[in-house]
């Protein structure tokens, strides 16, 4: 695996992300427009409701974008070779497919690291909400165990991608939210019927959002539910790796992904 590669890919990444003003929108602009209207959401459920019904739902959102932000990176970032006709001229170049993948986890992480720290600030300063009350080693863990997650899907979304070109390219930016709900990012899992609830335990991100919403009244460190998202995330990680090398040589055996360019 080479370091000058993978760096070259990063720096496409960074050009991209610098001139394209689709991408400032999805990520930056959307992330700073949503902390600010959840924010005044906020804002007036504790006027009338609870402070802590308005902290689940802020605390829920700047966690969520870690999700969001690192799959979009991952997924949507190949659809731009895509759309440049430039998908096989890369992997003309001694390019492994894992220096790639590689790449673009780093570069989403980067990205999401900037977005969270930016949206964080927001929701302190503008709406009385420190993420760092949870502790930074519950934020650590958080962070870690998200983007995983995050990676996992957007493994899998590339490699769908790969199979069937752009005809299906909206799954790249819209199957993550399907996950929301899924993953009770804004509300008590109690709130979830019985069935849903137990398809929501087979999610890492369920596991660090009731942790969070725990941390909220006190910070320590939840080791099960942390021994718990980490377990899932490797069993999910490494089926994503399984799913996506197969769906990549299959995309490169039919020749479809080529055409994918076209």
């Amino acid at each position: 695996m080479s370091i000058e590669r993978i760096g070259a890919v990063m720096l496409q990444e960074l050009y991209i992300t610098k001139r394209s003003l689709e991408v400032i929108v999805d990520l930056f602009f959307t992330s700073l427009m949503t902390v600010i209207v959840f924010g005044f959401v906020t804002r007036f459920l504790v006027g009338a409701l609870s402070s802590s019904t308005g902290a689940y739902l802020i605390l829920g959102l700047l966690l969520w974008e870690v999700i969001r932000v690192n799959q979009y990176s991952l997924s949507v970032g190949s659809l731009w070779n895509i759309w440049a006709r430039n998908l096989s001229n890369m992997f003309i170049a001694p390019l492994s497919a894992a220096e790639y993948l590689v790449a673009h986890m780093l570069s989403g992480l980067a990205k999401t690291f900037c977005i969270f720290v930016m949206i964080s600030a927001i929701a302190a300063y503008g709406f009385h909400f420190n993420i760092l009350r949870l502790g930074l080693t519950n934020l650590a863990l958080f962070f870690a165990n998200l983007t995983v997650f995050a990676w996992s899907v957007g493994l899998i979304l590339l490699g769908v991608i790969f199979v069937f070109g752009t005809r299906i390219q909206a799954l790249a930016w819209g199957l993550i939210f399907l996950f929301q709900p899924l993953t009770a990012a804004f509300f008590p899992l109690s709130v979830l019927p019985p069935v849903l609830r137990q398809v929501a335990y087979g999610l890492p991100p369920t596991f660090v959002f009731e942790a969070a919403r725990r941390a909220l009244s006190r910070a320590d460190v939840d080791w099960t539910s942390a021994a718990r998202a980490s377990g899932e995330n490797l069993v999910y990680f490494m089926l994503a790796l399984f799913v996506f090398n197969r769906l990549f040589a299959h995309s490169r055996k039919t020749g479809q992904f080529a055409r994918s360019e076209g």
